[in-house]
């Protein structure tokens, strides 16, 4: 850019400076840009770039999209085929030709579904549509199964196929309705009702076989979606193949991969029940063979414990033998006893007669004499020793043997024998006790003399 000569405020471009002063007006003002058209003039060159033009009816704009970004496409792009790209607006400076660069591509069609589903699952996931918690549990072995689905489709035939093969005296009720087109959401709800208010079905199938995107879209309608949730009767989600998820087997209570693998979580297995019978068979009757062979063992005890009357008579007669023996040996034993009891008393009679009796207690009245007379002289002796003993203790101990040793008796005025100099005061008269008189004593002087230690 430079300053014109004849006036200094006009700027002036060359054609460079102004190509790249757009492209980057361009790129600073617009962010990415998410922009729907149809491929025309598609080139890729040997560089690996991708270059074309997006059209509609009433414009067209060039675009570019370079190896490190459309790499990552998953299609085939071709002329006529309507795309969703993102991107950001620039400018070729080397023409100045507008053009978008593109980031991101993928099908206009299942791009905006895509959108679609992504937001419907997000908002019933916010609403707690798909917890575990509202899930209801299925019947462990169900007696009537009711299928939503088209009459004609395979899913039907396969479902019926492998429910026959499986357990066929289950019972299946088709409530018929369109699986793809603008009509099919409004049946399907439309039929869930119905089983519901029949009553009769113990879970639901809900499904079809499989398809592209927009044909298992209705599976993918909110209506569907609540209409399942809101079942009383529990429901089987089984849309397309392994590799379809679709909203119905979100919000359902239990996804199948398939129809087919929905019948055969429904169903119980008639073989393995055939199986399970005749186990159960052999158990009941090994248990009856046991059961019989204890009662056969019981009889066989009783009987042999059940004796013939004849041989109970036989039994009891001997028994009363065995009873008079012993009878008899009672009477001998108790005769024997009543002769040697009668010869004692006789002895005793003897030995208690008046004359004998009178002479024993004759001598034991000598015997009794002889030993007081001992006894009392014994005694007699005893205490005249004592009586002496005694009269020495006395002695030794009296008063006046004391005072005749040379010992005194101290007494006060009140008649108290002194027996510590404590209780007396100098001054004071006392009076001593001798053997052959008594002293008037005026006390001088008192003094303690402690004679445990001489």
């Amino acid at each position: 850019m430079r300053m014109s000569k004849d006036n200094h405020n006009r700027q002036v471009f060359t054609v460079s400076e102004l190509n790249r002063t757009v492209r980057q007006l361009l790129e600073s003002t617009l962010p990415l840009l998410w922009v729907e058209g149809e491929i025309s003039n598609f080139a890729r060159p040997s560089s690996g770039h991708w270059y074309l033009t997006l059209k509609d009816q009433q414009a067209q704009v060039r675009c570019a999209m370079f190896k490190n970004s459309n790499a990552r496409v998953s299609f085939k792009p071709a002329n006529g085929i309507s795309v969703l790209v993102r991107c950001r607006v620039g400018l070729y400076e080397g023409r100045g030709d507008y053009q978008l660069i593109i980031e991101h591509m993928e099908e206009a069609g299942f791009g905006a579904l895509q959108r679609q589903f992504d937001q419907l699952k997000a908002k019933l996931a916010n609403e707690s549509l798909f917890d575990q918690a509202h899930k209801q549990p299925m019947p462990t072995s169900a007696n009537h199964i009711g299928v939503v689905t088209s009459p004609t489709g395979a899913a039907f035939k396969d479902i019926l196929a492998v429910l026959n093969r499986r357990f066929p005296s289950i019972k299946v009720t088709l409530f018929p309705t369109a699986v793809q087109g603008d009509q099919a959401a409004g049946q399907i709800v439309e039929a869930i009702a119905n089983a519901n208010q029949d009553g009769r079905c113990d879970a639901l199938i809900v499904g079809r076989g499989g398809g592209s995107l927009e044909d298992l879209w209705p599976f993918n309608e909110e209506a569907v979606a609540r209409a399942i949730f809101h079942s009383k009767i529990p429901i089987i989600s089984a849309v397309g193949h392994e590799i379809d998820f679709t909203i119905a087997d979100f919000v359902a209570d239990l996804r199948a991969p398939t129809p087919s693998a929905a019948a055969e979580l429904i169903s119980p297995n008639g073989d393995e029940i055939a199986a399970q019978l005749s186990g159960l068979e052999t158990l009941l009757s090994d248990a009856m063979s046991r059961r019989l062979q204890r009662l056969e063992q019981k009889t066989n005890d009783l009987r042999n414990r059940l004796q013939h009357p004849g041989r109970k008579l036989q039994e009891q007669a001997q028994h009363l033998d065995h009873l008079d023996i012993r009878l008899r040996r009672s009477i001998q034993a108790m005769v024997q006893l009543c002769r040697h009891r009668a010869t004692l008393s006789r002895d005793r009679l003897l030995r208690q007669h008046p004359r004998d009796a009178l002479a024993y207690k004759r001598q034991r009245l000598n015997d009794a004499i002889n030993q007081i007379s001992k006894a009392a002289s014994r005694q007699l002796k005893e205490k005249v020793s004592h009586t002496e003993q005694t009269m020495h203790l006395l002695d030794a101990v009296s008063p006046l043997k004391i005072l005749s040793r040379g010992f005194s008796v101290i007494r006060d005025d009140k008649n108290q024998v002194i027996k510590s100099v404590a209780s007396v005061t100098p001054g004071e008269n006392l009076r001593a006790s001798l053997i052959d008189g008594e002293l008037n004593i005026e006390v001088t002087k008192t003094t303690k003399t402690d004679f445990s230690t001489i």
